[in-house]
């Protein structure tokens, strides 16, 4: 086959590949962390830095069925999150040092940062979502698919706590 031929079978390959993993929404080199919910395996991006946890799956389009994103922290907290630059719903479990589910909700998509409008004042109008007890992980989805698992308040997420933990920055 010719060498433009074979590029061309690559492409196809790589794309149908993707596809049928459903791994291209992941963002470029980020770690990803299999993570057992509610029966079903997630491949979650990790955040484990103040940097990565800050940006989380804002300006995402798309959140496969599989994926999502795992915060680490490097210590337990009552934390909240918002929906800062989010395009698409998603569902959060926030976890205890052990895994086990403390508290969840299901966050709905924020009207856009308004032309001229400041960090401080847009961050002001976000809908907070707390932990309400303290937190190690929290888990974020799919819009519905904690529902769909079968996630509830006190279940136990299949991660490797300890580990997780020391890579918390």
């Amino acid at each position: 086959m010719a060498p433009r031929g074979l590029m061309t079978l690559a492409a196809t390959a790589a794309l149908v590949g993707c596809a049928a993993l459903g791994s291209c929404d992941e963002k470029a080199g980020a770690e990803v962390e299999p993570v057992r919910i509610g029966g079903e395996w997630f491949h979650l991006e990790l955040a484990a830095d103040d940097a990565t946890r800050i940006k989380g799956l804002g300006d995402r389009d798309y959140i496969a069925p599989d994926g999502g994103m795992l915060f680490v922290f490097p210590s337990a907290q009552v934390r909240s999150f918002v929906m800062r630059d989010c395009l698409v719903p998603i569902d959060i479990a926030f976890l205890d040092a052990a895994g086990r589910v403390v508290s969840m909700h299901e966050m709905t998509v924020e009207p856009p940062r308004a032309e001229g409008e400041s960090d401080l004042a847009y961050d002001r109008r976000l809908r907070q979502y707390s932990s309400r007890f303290p937190m190690v992980f929290a888990v974020e989805t799919a819009g519905g698919r904690l529902k769909e698992v079968g996630l509830k308040v006190g279940d136990r997420v299949g991660l490797d706590a300890r580990r997780l933990r020391q890579r918390a920055r």
